[in-house]
């Protein structure tokens, strides 16, 4: 992973698709409320060790886009 990014795997249990994104969508309040609900209900579960988002492609595809248009 290039320094500066980190790892989200997006999707269910075995069609998870794995994106590097900028540390700085950490900081997107987008992102922060999708980690709050991620976190609310699916209880920040990484077996992993990476961030894992149970979220639709499509979805987190659209969350990234309202980070550039904005």
């Amino acid at each position: 992973v290039p320094k500066g990014h980190f790892v989200v795997y997006v999707g269910e249990a075995d069609e998870k698709k794995r994106f590097i994104s900028p540390i700085s969508f950490l900081n997107h309040p987008s992102f922060q409320k999708l980690l709050s609900e991620v976190e609310e209900v699916y209880k920040f579960n990484h077996p992993m060790g990476a961030l894992r988002i149970p979220y639709s492609e499509e979805a987190f595809l659209d969350l990234i886009d309202s980070f550039q248009s904005s």
